[in-house]
């Protein structure tokens, strides 16, 4: 199966229910972590997938589980289920429930969702008389098999997504309780963005002789993304973030701050100068996010500010620009953020703000990209060859810098909003990008500035909110 290669799903060998709803979908070929993933999850095989969210994997496990209780019908029994996925967050758990139902309409599994910061009660009754798959946070699943609502020892195939960001979050301990209940023989699949040691070595002792599916290399950036590093005092870091939105040409941006307080400082900040932004973080209620997220899917919020956790689960087209607030002191972490642009081919930007702080961060993100960063400095204090690192916390994860008081893919034209907040009509993203691609931001106080073309090499904080947020 290894050089095995796939021009449309009819070639796979899934039963027509599924192509029919695939076709219906408008989906017409699978993508590399498809071509290369769904053979081997069909033939049995345990599997390590290594691909960034936005590029199908969630299809690549869903098809061929789909193929499986569509070829061997039985009834769940009480309180258990055949496939077990384990997600670190909500929205990404939302995201996986709605795809079962897309590509299943025709198959109509039986689908239960258990994540926290919603009532228990009704995923209880849920799962009473059983179901085919259940999709849960290891916070919820863990809450459920206390109370005896689940019982894992009839898991045909357990999935864990995202499982870099799952040791990020802290969830090794929970998962290794959740395996130690499942039975020996069964299907598993790990999918993650990158393998460091941890998750390597968890794979190899819950996974059979698995197969290794790798569409991009690891802890690479993703193709397309022009990336840039503004070297800034912390203090200064609102009015250019104000300065960057009015004067970059966005469509969507995604602004990452390192906490969820830091989130809210933010949107703060942009509304005394006239930008509106809305934040999305663990402290926020269900149904604040699905309203928020809704909001940014359909344009009628443009910026976005997001903790890494909770940016984890959101998958939009049409992203433009990501902007890193605060760098991320995990440079794993910066890799799954510049992920959320330049998505299905399109091209995108990613800015980083680099206070002297953080400059140990930024030599650790190159260090793992295997590539510098073109930048340019609009700090005003002297630059220490060796900026020291923040000091450790308990937990291993540098300490938050203090801050000083004082920022869809379809063809047609979308609006961008200057500077007096009117909107001016801007060209669709794609064609932007491929014909009159945009020009790079400039400080307005740097006479000359030569970004250089970033090389083409292809190609997380907080706590499950239903787990309550460390961070």
């Amino acid at each position: 199966m290894r050089g095995l290669s796939l021009t449309s799903f009819n070639a796979i060998g899934l039963v027509e229910p599924i192509t029919r709803a695939l076709a219906e979908e408008g989906y017409a070929a699978p993508t590399p972590i498809q071509t290369g993933a769904i053979p081997h999850v069909l033939a049995g095989r345990d599997l390590i997938g290594i691909a960034q969210t936005g590029t199908g994997k969630t299809a690549a496990f869903a098809l061929p589980i789909l193929n499986h209780l569509s070829a061997q019908r039985r009834a769940p029994e009480r309180k258990s289920c055949r496939v077990l996925i384990l997600s670190p967050t909500r929205e990404l758990s939302g995201q996986i429930v709605e795809s079962f139902k897309t590509y299943g309409r025709h198959l109509r599994p039986s689908v239960a969702l258990a994540i926290g910061g919603v009532s228990i009660g009704p995923q209880v009754r849920a799962l009473a008389h059983g179901v085919d798959v259940l999709v849960a946070t290891p916070g919820r699943l863990g809450d459920l098999m206390g109370s005896g609502a689940i019982r894992l020892d009839r898991v045909e195939v357990f999935v864990l997504d995202e499982a870099d960001r799952m040791l990020d979050m802290g969830f090794i301990h929970d998962i290794r309780k959740i395996v130690a209940k499942l039975p020996a023989a069964r299907q598993s699949l790990f999918f993650s963005a990158t393998m460091p040691p941890a998750i390597t070595a968890l794979a190899g002792q819950l996974l059979r002789n698995p197969e290794r599916v790798a569409v991009t290399p690891p802890a690479t950036t993703v193709e397309l993304i022009d990336q840039r590093v503004i070297f800034v005092d912390r203090a200064r870091k609102p009015d250019l973030l104000a300065e960057v939105l009015k004067q970059e040409p966005i469509d969507r941006v995604l602004v990452f701050t390192r906490t969820k307080h830091g989130a809210d400082k933010v949107v703060r900040g942009l509304a005394r100068f006239g930008l509106a932004a809305e934040a999305i973080h663990g402290n926020k209620s269900q149904s604040q996010r699905e309203r928020v997220l809704q909001a940014f899917r359909d344009g009628r919020v443009r910026t976005l500010i997001a903790t890494d956790i909770a940016a984890r689960g959101i998958d939009v087209d049409g992203i433009s620009h990501v902007v890193n607030y605060d760098l991320p002191n995990i440079p794993e972490s910066y890799v799954h953020r510049i992920g959320r642009t330049a998505r299905a081919g399109a091209a995108g930007i990613a800015i980083s703000f680099c206070d002297a702080e953080e400059r140990p961060f930024l030599r650790d993100i190159e260090k793992l990209i295997r590539q510098s960063i073109p930048s340019t400095d609009r700090s005003t204090g002297p630059r220490p060859a060796t900026a020291p690192r923040p000091a450790p916390r308990a937990n291993g994860h540098a300490s938050q810098p203090v801050a000083k008081p004082p920022r869809h893919r379809n063809a047609g034209h979308r609006h961008s909003h200057g500077g007096n907040g009117r909107p001016v009509p801007q060209p669709a993203q794609a064609e932007r990008r491929n014909d009159n691609p945009r020009q790079p931001f400039v400080p307005t106080d740097i006479a000359t500035v030569a970004f250089l073309q970033p090389k083409r090499d292809p190609r997380r904080n907080g706590r499950d909110s239903d787990r309550r947020a460390r961070r």
